[in-house]
């Protein structure tokens, strides 16, 4: 979905997608160690975010190449949790199940990411 068929950033599924993704990466952040907090706690947090607040701005730039810059910078924010995600797992803050799950939701939001980001490339549904 686009912005020629959406009233706002909420109906994009790939920010739904993402912000699904937030809020596990901050229910699992919540069992991180303590010294953690302004680490990789943080930081993990912070590109989770990223991703689906550069949608939501990406959102209501005018122009295809605004709308692509912020849409490459959640890309961007994307992968950075996918490492953090690596990293949790292999210093064992979080459990291979859990690697799972997140690996499964940010997979999730990185495909409808990219599906809307190409969608928007080729100009489907866009109103510039």
């Amino acid at each position: 979905m686009d912005n020629s068929f959406s009233r706002s950033f909420t109906d994009l599924e790939c920010w739904q997608k993402a912000h699904e993704f937030v809020k596990a990466v901050y229910k699992v952040t919540k069992l991180f160690p303590a010294d953690e907090l302004y680490g990789l706690t943080s930081q993990f947090r912070r590109a989770a975010v990223s991703i689906a607040a550069n949608i939501c701005e990406g959102y209501k730039k005018i122009s295809k190449a605004d709308k692509l810059r912020f849409l490459n910078i959640a890309q961007g924010s994307l992968e950075e949790c996918r490492y953090y995600m690596l990293l949790s797992l292999d210093i064992e803050y979080i459990d291979q199940t859990t690697f799972s799950f997140l690996e499964y939701l940010i997979n999730g939001a990185s495909w409808k990411l990219n599906g809307y980001a190409k969608g928007i490339n080729n100009n489907v549904g866009i109103i510039d």
